[in-house]
């Protein structure tokens, strides 16, 4: 059966469970498609059968009326934001009434839809991400370093780490200025923002912002397993935005036995519990409060960083979340006709 995935390239492991179970995938971002009909287009020439979306409004409106049987992903903002807009609402609901299948990574997440949506009742599954990370073994830390312009020996060095998609909903410049002059105190501190250029326009702000501001380094996009051997490197991973379905970065920091300090949001609230696999913070100054008791308490440091582990090993099994995608496909695949 040939697969394809109108997935942005968030969930290379849904593609990665889907090819395992024999399926040929075509991976596509929502954001390359200006209208239904190119979609129309592309199903015809790959002879696409079934569909799976991530982000209910933006990848799933895409997928409406072309006859195949498709299921979603709900992404976060889809739930967190796009909800509070009518219009993509009623579009939203309309999407999950065609859709086999939708996917929620929590039962609050599940609720929420329910509460939008009651017709969806008994099409959402909870299927938490599954984790799995592979740091590349041959990753060169301190040239990394240098390419970052931190020129400090690395034994003293703290670097913390922010990962994401450079648009407004991941807000990285939302703790840049209490770090800034965190870093004036004590210069061994770094904020290194890695990830891609998702919104240029913002973009530009967050790179203007970062070239006049001490402390603070701002590195493209990296390949996954460069991106798993500077987190486990790094002193702490941070996830600062203001939405959050369920962070990626901050499960696969728990994985690889690093430190997380994360926005209290719903999304990081559901995987983080304070004290315990992470810490939470409400304002940029509190941030920098939690970040220098981690520098100067390493029992604390040692006690979350095993919490962590425990906790992703446990609710984030990668093999768990295989065995559901190549269930629900299963689901498409009876219905696709063939």
């Amino acid at each position: 059966m040939e697969e394809g995935c109108g997935v942005p390239g968030t969930l290379p492991r849904t593609w990665d469970h889907l090819e395992a179970a024999g399926h040929i995938c075509i991976l596509k971002d929502a954001f390359d498609f200006e209208s239904p009909s190119e979609i129309a287009n592309l199903i015809a020439a790959e002879n696409v059968e079934a569909a799976l979306a991530l982000h209910l409004y933006r990848g799933g409106r895409l997928l409406q009326g072309h006859g195949i049987p498709f299921g979603v992903i709900f992404g976060g903002t889809d739930l967190n934001e796009d909800v509070n807009q009518g219009e993509k609402n009623k579009v939203m609901g309309k999407v999950l009434e065609e859709a086999r299948f939708a996917v929620a990574f929590t039962k609050s997440m599940e609720e929420m839809a329910q509460r939008q949506w009651p017709h969806a009742k008994g099409k959402i599954y909870v299927q938490s991400q599954g984790i799995a990370t592979v740091p590349n073994p041959a990753f060169d830390w301190d040239a990394f370093l240098q390419r970052s312009e931190i020129n400090q020996s690395a034994d003293n060095l703290h670097v913390f780490l922010l990962i994401c998609g450079l648009r407004q909903v991941k807000d990285p410049l939302y703790v840049v200025d209490v770090f800034s002059e965190w870093h004036q105190e004590e210069p061994n501190v770094y904020l290194v923002i890695v990830g891609p250029e998702v919104d240029p326009v913002f973009t530009r702000e967050v790179k203007a912002k970062v070239r006049r501001t001490a402390g603070v380094r701002l590195i493209g996009e990296m390949p996954q397993g460069d991106l798993h051997a500077v987190m486990k490197s790094c002193f702490v991973v941070v996830n600062s935005s203001v939405s959050e379905g369920m962070s990626a970065a901050i499960l696969e920091a728990m994985d690889l036995e690093v430190p997380v300090l994360a926005r209290n949001i719903p999304g990081n609230a559901a995987v983080v519990e304070h004290g315990v696999t992470g810490l939470l913070f409400s304002e940029p100054q509190e941030f920098v409060q939690l970040a220098k008791r981690l520098v100067r308490d390493p029992a604390l440091e040692k006690e979350i960083v095993a919490n962590g582990r425990e906790y992703v090993r446990t609710h984030h099994s990668w093999q768990a979340e295989r065995d559901t995608y190549q269930r629900l496909v299963r689901m498409l695949e009876g219905s696709s006709g063939h």
